[in-house]
């Protein structure tokens, strides 16, 4: 199923996200309803907390009082240690059963307040952030809830900060709308991405363009990336030595179709072949038919004929809106050697950058007006003898 990870800063209108959503037909797990949920009166949680922060901790009707467990649990590192002990299991395996019982087909949406405080970005196959400057946000709690302005700024600025929050979202929702117009970007997002993506990640589909479009660079790429690797890391686990953010993407000032390539370095084809399921599970498929990099001379094999040596697994996102290739490679081959020189050289040396914008732009220039395999064919034609030519220039830079 599809997992959204859902947060934003205190006053910031995170419910009314989540009520959009809801009302679209998303499953909403709210962590601070399970938060509480597990330390109601007759659980395991309130028992916990009474047998390690005292009795006093309860109110005349036997509920949690909650400015008294305050008292006591934030005074200093260890109580809070020993508050999250209890609680954070707790609510982990409440929420895993929520998510367990729910339909495959499900967009899941998990409303988390310390999502990112909490470092759980990667686990999500998405994060969206509701996105409201903070003294916005400052005036609608003490306007809207009554709370008083410097308890509002106390209590904010131990959240994340704005940029800690814009550093892991997928996507920002702008909230500083008249009354809405958030919703209505809401119900955009779910038609053109949030549905196609579920659809990709339930039938192993990758999301692809059928056109070949040179772009200016974009500055966020390498952010973007980032968060891609992040949730990589997270499915492969210590299979992966390494994972690289690859291709024209990488190499800052670079034009370059909008798609951002990665490699993932494991020891050999079987780990490889092992990840299948966890990546498709993150939401990267597996693309079988493709498994092979175009071989170039190397010096284990002078005449380029042994393409096993440029064997690859190639996975690709599932997320329309953000493509990605993913190619899984054995550590010391050829390709995935050559992926990380060619990224340095074109980073270092001016006039191969120029080259390959060149190259690039007669590639597209062919590709004008095919689609599918046809584009990707004509595109191809013209840079893979570039990356055959280019190959030799690069390890020469690389051994000056």
């Amino acid at each position: 199923m599809l997992r959204i990870g859902l947060t934003g800063g205190m006053g910031a209108g995170k419910s009314t996200v989540a009520r959009a959503l809801g009302d679209l037909g998303a499953v909403i797990i709210d962590s601070d309803l399970i938060a509480r949920e597990v330390v109601a009166p007759g659980t395991e949680g309130l028992a916990a907390l009474v047998e390690a922060f005292g009795a006093d901790i309860l109110a005349a009707d036997g509920s949690l009082d909650r400015p008294a467990l305050a008292a006591k649990a934030f005074g200093d590192d260890a109580a809070r240690a020993k508050l999250n002990s209890i609680t954070h299991p707790l609510v982990g395996k409440r929420t895993a059963k929520l998510i367990a019982d729910v339909p495959s087909d499900s967009i899941v949406v998990q409303d988390i307040p310390l999502l990112v405080e909490n470092g759980l970005a990667p686990l999500m196959n998405l994060v969206l952030i509701v996105d409201v400057d903070v003294e916005t946000r400052i005036r609608r709690l003490v306007e809207f809830r009554g709370v008083v302005e410097a308890d509002a700024r106390a209590r904010i600025s131990a959240q994340a900060t704005d940029e800690q929050r814009r550093a892991v979202a997928d996507v920002l929702l702008d909230n500083s709308g008249a009354p809405g117009e958030v919703e209505t970007e809401v119900r955009t997002l779910w038609a053109r991405r949030l549905l196609p993506f579920e659809r990709n990640l339930r039938t192993g589909t990758p999301a692809r363009r059928t056109d070949v479009r040179i772009l200016p660079p974009n500055p966020d790429w390498p952010a973007q990336a980032q968060r891609l690797i992040a949730r990589l890391w997270v499915a492969c686990g210590a299979t992966a030595s390494r994972i690289d953010h690859i291709g024209s993407t990488s190499v800052p000032g670079l034009v370059a179709k909008d798609v951002i390539d990665l490699q993932i370095t494991v020891a050999d084809l079987a780990a490889a072949d092992s990840l299948r399921d966890a990546l498709g599970a993150a939401g990267f498929p597996v693309r079988p038919e493709c498994t092979q990099d175009n071989p170039k001379p190397t010096p284990q094999d002078p005449a380029g004929a042994d393409t096993a040596l440029w064997t690859k697994r190639f996975h690709q996102n599932a997320d329309p809106g953000r493509l990605a290739d993913v190619h899984v490679r054995a550590a010391g081959s050829p390709g995935q050697q050559y992926a990380l020189l060619l990224r340095d050289w074109l980073r270092a040396d001016a006039a191969a950058r120029a080259d390959y914008v060149a190259v690039k732009r007669e590639g597209a220039a062919k590709a004008a007006g095919l689609t599918g395999a046809e584009a990707a064919a004509a595109y191809l034609a013209v840079k893979e003898p570039w990356f055959d030519a280019a190959y030799p220039r690069a390890l020469a830079w690389w051994g000056r």
